[in-house]
């Protein structure tokens, strides 16, 4: 069990995962990810979420350390995707007495995944329901598209905890120690990102509460300085750049687009941009790019023409920017083709679809290597985009 000390009565009984190469099948967490669940330990027991199948033994070992002896009144289910739901089945099969609390969406989609009867031991309760313990009482808060539609919280009153469900959650095992920032970004760019609006409805009413410990489903337990983790998930879910830079993304063939994309990188910075980031799309996590296209407030998208369209990586680029909400940005394009050059065309075509997005009027193509109208031409581009 990772040594995590919340407080006597709050015990962390979750488990890290690092054998996991993907997480949901797509994301590469080369450091494995956290299944996090949490014991309050009152005149009444209440275990806060389950974990993945794939930690379902180290879980249960740890939770019935931290029970010791004692049997487990309530299972509070805040979210139930497979990751944080895969084991109800099982303790409601060793725990018979335990009562499932969720609310009215939780039981319509818990068949789905456990097909038992579980009608007579379930409590629904809604927003502003409490649940009394003991000396602690939880205050449930519904967070729907957070990014499922039968998303919870849990605020705990005596002790101000906020059990946060996915929200403030990171990538990462907690035996690692990742950057909580950077994978902080990333998990939520690419989870929960698409879903800005709903996120604000939740941090409005986060605000009306006093809360001194974020414990979410992935990721270190938050204290200290709440209104930095808060603040990032206000600015994310906003949509407005974290930082002044520009990214530079490409996706290249046999080298030449690569080699515009570094001379583009080159020229930005001579015109003072203090912060241009270069990400070969063929080669790197498609997470990443995606995390840093939202991290900065400005982009060059440069793409070989491939089969009268884009280069795959670059479609992928636009298409997960298409489904993660991107908007409120300002985009320069450059392609590159032989013949029928097309990729701009169809760069145009994706970011046209998104909100708020401003394309530079001026557009280049490459054709094959760089050349010295090609260097001027992208100066003008620069010009344009730091405008």
């Amino acid at each position: 069990m990772s040594d995590i000390h919340i407080s006597d009565a709050v015990r962390y009984v979750g488990a890290d995962d690092t054998t996991i190469d993907l997480f949901e099948s797509q994301y590469p967490v080369p450091n494995g990810v956290s299944y996090n669940s949490y014991v309050i330990l009152d005149e009444k027991i209440a275990v806060m979420d389950t974990v993945d199948r794939r930690a379902t033994a180290q879980w249960l070992e740890n939770l019935e350390t931290v029970l010791d002896g004692r049997k487990p009144d309530y299972l509070v289910i805040q979210h139930l995707e497979p990751d944080h739901a895969g084991s109800i089945g099982l303790l409601a099969e060793r725990y018979p007495e335990m009562v499932l609390v969720g609310n009215a969406k939780t039981f319509t989609m818990l068949p789905k995944f456990f097909p038992g009867d579980y009608a007579a031991r379930s409590l629904t309760v809604k927003e502003g329901d409490t649940l009394s313990l003991g000396s602690h009482t939880l205050t449930f808060v519904t967070a729907p598209m957070v990014h499922w539609p039968e998303v919870m919280v849990s605020y705990e009153s005596s002790e101000k905890i906020l059990f946060s469900a996915d929200a403030f959650g990171t990538f990462g095992a907690l035996s690692v120690g990742e950057d909580w920032l950077c994978e902080a970004r990333r998990y939520y760019i690419n989870i929960v990102g698409k879903y800005g609006v709903q996120v604000q409805a939740l941090l409005k009413k986060a605000a009306g509460l006093d809360i001194q410990t974020i414990c979410p489903l992935h990721g270190p337990v938050l204290r200290g300085d709440l209104g930095f983790y808060l603040g990032k998930y206000d600015l994310w879910s906003r949509y407005e750049a974290e930082e002044d830079g520009v990214l530079v993304a490409y996706a290249s063939i046999h080298g030449n687009t690569a080699q515009a994309a570094k001379r583009m990188a080159e020229i930005l910075e001579a015109k003072g941009c203090a912060k241009v980031e270069v990400m070969d799309l063929c080669r790197v996590d498609q997470a990443l790019a995606v995390e840093a296209a939202f991290r900065y407030g400005r982009m060059v998208a440069m793409s070989a023409t491939y089969d009268g369209g884009l280069f795959p990586a670059m479609d992928h680029f636009m298409a997960h920017l298409r489904d993660k909400t991107y908007r409120s940005r300002r985009v320069a394009l450059v392609e590159n083709g032989s013949w029928a050059p097309s990729a701009a065309k169809h760069m145009r075509a994706y970011l046209e679809a998104m909100k708020e997005i401003a394309i530079c009027e001026t557009v280049h193509t490459i054709q094959g290597a760089v050349k010295d109208a090609d260097l001027a031409a992208m100066e003008r581009i620069a010009d344009e985009l730091l405008a």
